[in-house]
């Protein structure tokens, strides 16, 4: 099954989305803390300048954000899982809650079948969607994680075009902690829009309850270094350093990504 939708209307993307038949739904992973991977979706919508999984993929930016939807994936799940040990980590390539998972609900039919079966898993998203399956998270083993970039709504509109608000996303990792989810903030990658703004922008983070965040720096790979210099916005290694020392003077864990 291949074919290829539009859809059009409203203020959002208008994506495409291709739907493949899942042959696999677990691969290996060399992440630090997860053994399993497991990506519904390829390619993404949320449109990040900063994004270098394309790179990572050698997949064009255009094609890139034509969402391949792996159509079939709960099944395949269903019949490798009985083999999972260890962690499986959701969205460790693509975000598991972008927009076309509210029409495909892949990520949901996943989590119910790893949850039936008592597997332990991480998830990470830049979503507020992940409060959909907030009845489904509750009682599982496992954590899940939010990116924030920025708490400045024109900056986020620019850098990550199609992502939820930052706001809606600090909404998101507080309902998830006050739920008795174990949550953390990765800040990623920590940007010139946070220069100057960085006590304001840690104190946001913790007023969501969560106690743990990881850091991470711009990766310059060369098309996405032309996208990020196009808008005149670059890595930060002294908001980095910042944001890590009032972090951790607040009592939060603060880690490198890798």
């Amino acid at each position: 099954m291949s074919n290829l939708l539009d859809f059009t209307g409203g203020n959002e993307w208008n994506g495409r989305y291709q739907l493949i038949k899942c042959k696999k739904a677990l691969s290996p992973s060399k992440l630090p803390g997860i053994d399993h991977a497991l990506n519904p979706y390829g390619g993404c919508e949320h449109g990040c300048l900063y994004c270098y999984a394309p790179e990572l993929t050698y997949t064009e930016w255009d094609d890139w954000r034509t969402v391949r939807v792996r159509m079939g994936i709960e099944s395949r799940l269903g019949k490798e899982i009985s083999a999972v040990k260890g962690t499986v980590g959701i969205g460790t390539t693509t975000d598991p809650y972008q927009p076309a998972e509210e029409r495909f609900e892949l990520t949901r039919k996943c989590l119910i079948k790893l949850k039936e079966k008592g597997v332990r898993v991480h998830i990470h998203t830049k979503s507020d969607l992940i409060l959909r399956d907030l009845q489904i998270l509750k009682g599982m083993e496992g954590e899940a994680g939010i990116t924030l970039t920025s708490i400045d709504e024109a900056s986020s509109k620019i850098i990550e075009p199609n992502a939820p608000s930052p706001a809606r996303r600090l909404d998101a990792l507080a309902k998830l902690t006050s739920a008795g989810i174990d949550t953390y903030a990765l800040v990623g990658p920590v940007l010139s829009v946070l220069d100057s703004k960085e006590e304001e922008f840690v104190n946001a983070i913790i007023s969501t309850g969560t106690r743990r965040m990881f850091i991470d720096s711009l990766n310059h790979r060369p098309l996405l270094s032309q996208r990020m210099q196009g808008i005149g916005i670059s890595g930060s290694d002294r908001a980095k350093e910042r944001i890590r020392s009032l972090a951790s003077s607040n009592g939060m864990i603060v880690s490198d990504v890798f």
